[in-house]
């Protein structure tokens, strides 16, 4: 019997540097935080920016390495069999019951995985990338915020109230 590799060199070496990133960003991003002290604030800092620009660039390489192979494919979503594959999971894990999906190298996702990997390409990562820069790049935004008359007034102290943070005309 041959060995065949479901997942290519790429994609090993895209998985496993994106976990290293990520969890270097989480233990400088607690030291950040002042959750422990182990490296100081200003070296976790500087680590921490340094592997978001890595998984940035690791992100992008990886978004043009799906799109030129075709591998983007692999994150449609399907219905065929999702049911089935909730049910494994609800149940089936607990009862002995075998899995319902088999890897082939043109489906290497379940139909859940699917689901599940194109919202976080989709919306999560697009939200991490947005919020990491907005706050990487702070110091550079405009002041004050002051657009055609408008105003922003975002209170000091958090307030119960919404609409403190629509604008307000001065």
């Amino acid at each position: 019997m041959s060995r065949v590799m479901i997942y290519k060199r790429f994609e090993r070496f895209w998985h496993w540097c994106q976990a290293l990133l990520i969890f270097t960003l989480l233990i400088t991003g607690f030291e950040i935080h002042g959750s422990y002290s182990w490296l100081g604030f200003g070296d976790a800092a500087r680590v921490h920016t340094l592997a978001a620009w890595a998984l940035i660039v690791l992100w992008l390489f990886a978004i043009f390495w799906h799109f030129t192979t075709g591998e983007w494919r692999q994150y449609i979503p399907t219905k065929n069999g999702l049911f089935a594959v909730i049910h494994y999971y609800m149940i089936g894990t607990f009862t002995g019951a075998e899995h319902p999906y088999r890897k082939t190298t043109k489906a290497k996702h379940n139909p859940l995985q699917r689901l599940a990997y194109l919202f976080f390409k989709v919306v999560i990562s697009p939200v991490i990338w947005v919020t990491g820069l907005l706050y990487l790049f702070y110091n550079d935004w405009p002041v004050p915020w002051n657009w055609s008359g408008w105003r922003w007034y975002i209170p000091e102290q958090p307030s119960p109230c919404w609409s403190s943070l629509l604008p307000t005309y001065t």
